[in-house]
């Protein structure tokens, strides 16, 4: 009934024994006001005195009262649970991407990863709002009403308890089928999620192909999809609410047919048969409430169990107390018979890589041999299983330490650009910037005269995701954030000019060498005309470093000008 993952929230198991106490004695005022109610009919019916049927309605009344209390309560101690451990889910997912890093949002779909964090919470908490309370209310309110209801009436007891189990069999099979359904349409949800944040990050590359048009059926395509899966889930949905209400009306019915025929027979009086009758509905509402709710909970269901998947992926630990000197002209950095792999398919093996100072080292290779995955290594978002790490003087198992990443700047191919201001956006690592410091850094990443031509300056306004800038003022806007720190000696960048036409990147360029000095520049490219600007290049192949050197002497390499002349032809532009 409950999942299991529920119990690895915070503080559930005292919010259970708190709600389960305020259910038992709900369901005690429950049986008081159904009694009271079959008492004030049942002396009404025999036209017994005004005063008594004035009592059992005020005790009915005070029962219905405190029923309506309890429930408030109940819901307000759930709401609270829910909202404090759906923003602690919150955190720790975001928390976990940070650590995990760029890879597996990568890898996962950032419209799934942007789905999760921003709808699939308010769905957990709406989850857990409802299930704590409904899962307790069925599991103790019908019980105490049906020991209640045999002491009035043995028979119509034994027909209640006959009844449960076969609707909730009924209820079950309904359910998992309603379950697997409901899993398929929020896996097409994160679907199309993702389709639809390619689809806007490519939508200019498709316009410039001339393909915009013919995409539009893909997208339809993915959408309709979603639509059959969602009415495939309102259809089973509709079918167990129809299911439900019809069973537990034909308990209550055959339940009311008895006692009719026994009050016919004189072989019960009027108040136990009154009581009786009033008690049934509600000994099944736990159970048609649970029923009604199932479906409303198992997108946060689902959206949970995605969330834990998350949390749950492993992270290497950080040597908290590490630290170590500022990277310097004589730094070095030596990976050494290093053996990474995080999935099945994909992986890194590096017999030795010796990096010094301020060197501007640049990755090739075909698409998916492995230079991201390095990049990753480089930058402490991925661990290897073996091999070893020197760096500023210390041997460590991997670079996921706070003292080395403090020190690294990563650009990818997309940096992300928030729904803010121009400065808001450069100033996203360092809030605490001063005027001055964000001139210096975007008169060094080439913005000046692009603000000049915007109405307000820093202060203009960007779309979410860079509505309204190229990708060329992306890229600077990046660059400028990477400038604001001075304190970050190695940059790292994956790719950063990959989708960017020819000019742009021609004018970027000329931005961003003259700022490579003094600094460890890693540069992942297929663009070979970066080789020019780099003294050191490592080739990767198929999950291998297979050669590096200075540009100069690889160029005598046979393999090498091979390697060269397929990405010239494949890539280069």
């Amino acid at each position: 009934m409950l999942d299991k993952q529920l119990f690895r929230l915070s503080g559930i198991r005292q919010v259970m024994m708190m709600l389960a106490g305020l259910t038992l004695l709900q369901a005690f005022v429950v049986l008081g006001q159904g009694y009271f109610l079959a008492i004030a009919i049942t002396n009404s019916w025999q036209r017994q005195p005004f005063s008594a049927i004035v009592s059992p309605l005020i005790a009915f009344i005070i029962c219905y009262a405190l029923r309506q209390l309890l429930n408030w309560s109940k819901e307000t101690l759930a709401d609270h649970f829910a909202a404090n451990q759906s923003q602690a889910l919150q955190q720790q997912l975001l928390e976990r991407l940070y650590l995990l890093g760029p890879r597996a949002v990568a890898q996962s779909g950032t419209g799934k990863m942007v789905t999760l964090a921003l709808d699939g919470i308010p769905e957990t908490k709406n989850y857990l709002q409802l299930i704590l309370i409904k899962a307790l209310n069925l599991s103790i309110i019908p019980w105490v009403l049906v020991v209640f209801v045999l002491f009035l009436n043995l028979r119509a007891g034994i027909i209640l308890i006959l009844m449960f189990p076969i609707i909730i069999l009924f209820m079950v099979i309904l359910g998992l089928a309603a379950k697997t359904t409901a899993e398929t349409q929020y896996a097409g949800f994160e679907q199309m999620s993702n389709h639809f944040i390619d689809s806007l990050r490519g939508l200019r590359t498709l316009q410039l192909v001339g393909k915009s048009r013919q995409y539009a059926k893909n997208v339809f395509a993915v959408s309709e999809t979603y639509r059959t899966q969602t009415m495939a889930v309102l259809r089973i949905a509709n079918l167990s609410s129809f299911a439900l209400d019809f069973f537990t009306t034909l308990s209550i019915a055959v339940v009311a047919v008895f006692l009719g025929l026994d009050l016919l027979n004189g072989k019960i009086l009027l108040l136990p048969a009154m009581a009786t009758l009033i008690l049934a509905p509600e000994y099944f509402t736990p159970l048609r409430e649970f029923g009604s709710d199932y479906h409303a909970t198992l997108d946060g269901k689902n959206a949970m169990n995605a969330v834990f998947e998350v949390l749950d992926q492993p992270v290497h630990q950080a040597q908290e107390t590490l630290t170590l000197p500022e990277w310097q002209a004589d730094s070095d950095l030596t990976l050494s018979d290093i053996d990474l792999a995080y999935n099945e398919q994909a992986g890194l093996s590096v017999d030795h890589i010796d990096l010094h100072g301020y060197q501007k080292v640049a990755i090739i290779g075909p698409s998916g041999a492995g230079k991201s995955t390095l990049l990753s290594l480089i930058g402490g978002f991925l661990a290897p299983q073996s091999g070893t790490i020197d760096v500023l003087g210390h041997t460590l198992p991997h670079l996921g330490q706070p003292a080395w990443q403090q020190q690294v700047s990563y650009i990818p191919q997309h940096p992300y650009i928030f729904a803010a201001s121009v400065g808001d956006n450069i100033r996203f690592y360092q809030p605490n910037a001063d005027d001055a410091a964000v001139q210096a850094a975007v008169n060094a990443a080439g913005l000046t005269s692009w603000l000049a031509t915007l109405p307000d300056g820093l202060q203009t306004r960007i779309g979410e995701g860079g509505r309204g800038i190229s990708g060329g003022q992306a890229q600077r806007i990046a660059l400028a954030r990477t400038l604001l720190d001075t304190q970050r000696r190695v940059w790292l960048f994956d790719e950063p000019t990959a989708h960017l036409d020819i000019e742009t990147e021609a004018e970027l360029k000329q931005t961003m060498v003259p700022l490579f000095d003094q600094h460890l520049v890693i540069f992942a490219t297929h663009r070979l005309h970066w080789l020019n600007q780099m003294n050191w290049v490592i080739v990767v192949a198929d999950g291998r470093v297979t050669m590096q050197g200075k540009p100069a002497e690889l160029a005598q390499n046979p393999d090498y000008q091979q390697l060269m002349t397929k990405l010239r032809g494949d890539f280069d532009v």
